[in-house]
């Protein structure tokens, strides 16, 4: 199970960089919850959607360095660069804890720290 979920993360993302969000969404359970820890927390396909829509005005690029699944979690570490609200491209490290339900993606702690 723990490679499945690897894929499934590495599956999604791909439609993300692709500016594909709906495909993304797709391999999340509908009262999935991102927590970007210090930030913000958003609950449910609809913020999530809302959410997207506005951060990722351009599609992200990321550098994934580590991938780690254990039990019904995948971490992944590494880097990703996107525009901000004045179109400046802003690099960031990140660590992301994905928790798994039934093989989709249904919560998300982030920690997301400008470099």
């Amino acid at each position: 199970m723990n490679s499945d979920n690897k894929a499934t993360l590495i599956q999604a993302n791909n439609h993300v960089t692709t500016g594909d969000n709906e495909g993304f969404l797709a391999y999340c359970t509908d009262d999935v919850v991102w927590e970007f820890v210090g930030d913000q927390v958003l609950k449910g396909k609809e913020a999530v959607r809302a959410y997207m829509k506005e951060a990722y005005v351009e599609p992200p690029k990321f550098d994934v360095q580590n991938l780690i699944a254990g039990d019904n979690f995948v971490t992944a570490i590494g880097f990703i660069s996107m525009k901000n609200e004045q179109g400046e491209i802003v690099n960031y490290s990140y660590c992301d804890v994905w928790e798994f339900r039934d093989g989709k993606m249904a919560a998300l702690k982030a920690f997301v720290i400008a470099v």
